[in-house]
């Protein structure tokens, strides 16, 4: 894949002296699902933000498709799609014409096909003629996302999109950016469910403090940082770990009838035969086990504290 958004020492520190962005170099392919995580205040938003013209850089550049943000500026805010985390619209407008609107924008001819294809994708057909006041939230929700798309953009940003909505909105968004993606549509979204980002995106990006600190393929990520565990459901529970067992540092579980160890599954050697040979030694027999891999949540939790 070639590159659609290239990030060169973009830096961005506002009046009151507050650093929201230390020198971020990043390069996002086109057609990915890229997820950007990180705590509150960690700098997604002001990123983002830049990205789409909203907010201007203090230093380094961007540029989407080779154009530059601020010199280019309609060429490249016109192939980008946002939808924010703020439900902001035109209260009194309806579905129809505030999505037909955000379509006129950006310049495109009139479309009445392609906007009735977008609100039906959206679950929003029926709703075409409702004002967007008299809207449940997740409806208002969905009635950004309409907005966003209603101009073709080649790159969504969907900054925490799933925030507060129903489960079968949620659904029913992913199952679209699933197809968005398929159809060439580059995807970059922030969320707080890393369960999301674990089942939706192909690189992984992690921000704290204004700095980004991890990029990284998904699944590579889950290979070099991901710990397994393996569980011991033991015959007879045990009130404490016997000494000759220290070296694997164990931990005893369930009111003594499990033993958990952790290991890490890239190494050489993971050292569970050595395990079961001491427990064997020691007079422990077990019934069952089983083996875990630790979630994206638990890597990220652990990527943030230690950058702390």
């Amino acid at each position: 894949m070639s590159q659609i958004i290239s990030i060169k020492g973009l830096s961005k520190t506002y009046k009151s002296g507050f650093e929201a962005l230390k020198t971020i170099d990043l390069d996002i392919e086109k057609g990915e699902i890229f997820a950007l995580l990180g705590p509150n205040g960690a700098g997604k938003t002001t990123l983002i933000s830049i990205i789409c013209g909203i907010v201007t850089p203090s230093s380094g550049s961007v540029t989407v498709s080779d154009y530059d943000i601020i010199r280019d500026y309609r060429a490249t805010r016109s192939m980008i799609g946002l939808v924010p985390q703020e439900l902001t619209a035109e209260m009194f407008e309806t579905v129809w014409a505030t999505v037909s609107h955000s379509r006129g924008l950006f310049g495109k001819w009139p479309d009445p096909a392609y906007v009735e294809k977008v609100l039906k994708d959206l679950a929003l057909w029926n709703k075409k003629d409702s004002k967007l006041i008299t809207l449940s939230g997740g409806m208002k929700r969905r009635v950004l996302i309409a907005k966003a798309l209603a101009h073709e953009p080649s790159i969504l940003f969907l900054d925490e999109p799933t925030a507060g909505v129903d489960v079968e909105l949620r659904n029913d968004m992913w199952e679209l950016v699933r197809r968005l993606r398929d159809s060439g549509v580059t995807i970059i979204l922030t969320t707080h469910y890393i369960q999301e980002a674990e089942d939706m995106a192909d690189r992984i990006g992690v921000i704290n403090n204004g700095e980004l600190i991890l990029v990284e393929d998904k699944h590579e990520l889950m290979r070099k940082l991901g710990k397994k565990q393996l569980t011991l459901q033991l015959h007879d529970a045990l009130d404490a770990i016997p000494a000759s067992l220290a070296s694997h540092h164990l931990v005893l579980a369930k009111d003594g009838s499990e033993l958990i160890y952790t290991y890490d599954s890239q190494g050489t050697r993971t050292g569970i035969t050595h395990l079961l040979t001491d427990l064997a030694d020691a007079g422990i027999r077990f019934k069952d086990l089983d083996t875990s891999q630790s979630s994206l949540e638990e890597i990220f939790v652990g990527l943030v504290r230690r950058d702390r």
